[in-house]
């Protein structure tokens, strides 16, 4: 009988299309059928991945839902999964910290297929891209500098600014978020941006500001926004959105890592056919060839310098590679996704209502408050 599994995904391309077609072309081949279903982006961030691990057996997750996981018991270690060897193996191949970005209590609880994290986004035929904050503050003053603010996205670009000022949140002490002046710093050139940041985009999330960006002209640049190679192309009615490094602070380009991974569940009965799609997922044949022409986008460095890449997709990869290498990595402790909801929320409903002193001071309670003092 020939092995069969479920697993979920996101509704968008880069996130279904490479899984669906491969289910559909290669799995077969490998002795295996796979259905994958998908549900918005969002709804990985609302709905418990114990649920969707009790009713699927692979599961595309992002890392800061890991620690939930692992307490929860739902997913099964890679290295039990593929084996410490090619595991070790991918690690080595894979840009940044994808990989690591997953491994947690000692070890690894999803694969890196997919790489993302915030950059530059601009129109080239409205902008040029700038290289650090003070060019970016500059451009604004003109006028198109928009700020992707929904969703979890503001706590996001706040992290972000703070990493390129030398100072990565819940680092050096897990239990503080910010010093305080970095902090402040970070907020004020935040809502300085969020003051100016045209209306037109305020709801909209990262898939539909780049949308609106290929197709108005009232957006020329977003400084801090999750790259979708997807958008590079021109379209009848669309314009081509470019990529670029995220800005420089102090430290370098500051940008929260973000990425999915493929997680698999304790429900899974794995099989050596199972084990061979997986792995061919993560090859070099896959991640440079049969992802990235299926509309992914992939986490193996190699695919990131590949010139044949980056001439069919407008040279997004060698364009943003350098913010993938070194992006933060996000806590990943039980309770973080609610925290990075609530905190979001706040920061939005604060950012140019409350003295930035007090913005910085309540983020730092509500993380001490979310983290406690367990030890992470």
């Amino acid at each position: 009988m020939t092995p069969s599994y479920r697993g979920l995904t996101w509704d968008h391309p880069r996130g279904y299309t490479a899984l669906a077609d491969a289910a559909r072309e290669i799995a077969p081949g490998q002795g295996l059928h796979i259905e994958w279903d998908k549900q918005p982006l969002e709804g990985f961030e609302s709905h418990p991945i114990a649920d969707l691990c009790a009713r699927y057996d692979l599961v595309v997750l992002d890392h800061p839902h890991v620690g939930e996981a692992v307490e929860a018991g739902c997913l099964l270690p890679i290295e039990a999964v593929l084996g410490v060897d090619l595991l070790a193996e991918i690690g080595a191949a894979t840009i940044g910290p994808c990989l690591t970005s997953y491994r947690y209590a000692g070890r690894h609880w999803a694969l890196p297929l997919d790489a993302a994290a915030q950059v530059t986004a601009y129109r080239p035929d409205l902008s040029a891209p700038a290289t650090n904050w003070s060019g970016v503050l500059a451009l604004s003053t003109e006028g198109g500098v928009g700020m992707s603010l929904i969703g979890p996205h503001a706590i996001l670009s706040l992290l972000s600014i703070a990493a390129s000022f030398g100072d990565p949140p819940a680092t050096e002490d897990p239990q503080r978020l910010l010093r305080d002046d970095t902090g402040i710093e970070a907020v004020e050139l935040l809502a300085e941006l969020a003051s100016r940041s045209p209306a037109s985009i305020q709801q909209l999330n990262p898939i539909g500001i780049l949308g609106h960006m290929a197709q108005r002209d009232d957006v020329r640049l977003v400084p801090l926004i999750y790259g979708y190679v997807n958008y590079t192309r021109p379209m009848p009615g669309r314009y081509a959105v470019a990529f670029a490094d995220a800005p420089s602070g102090r430290a370098g380009p500051g940008s929260t890592l973000g990425g999915t991974g493929i997680g698999v569940s304790t429900r899974c009965a794995v099989t050596p056919e199972l084990k061979a799609h997986l792995g061919w997922l993560l090859s070099a044949d896959a991640q440079t060839g049969y992802i990235p022409s299926h509309d992914g986008q992939p986490s193996r460095r190699g695919a990131w310098h590949n010139s044949v890449v980056n001439d069919a997709w407008p040279n997004f990869y060698s364009s943003t590679k350098n913010t993938l290498e070194r992006a933060y990595v996000r806590p990943r402790f039980r309770g973080y996704i609610a925290w990075q909801s609530a905190a979001s929320a706040y920061l939005r409903g604060a950012l140019l209502q409350r003295p930035v002193r007090e913005i910085v001071r309540h983020l730092n309670d509500m993380h001490f408050n979310s983290i406690g003092s367990r030890e992470r």
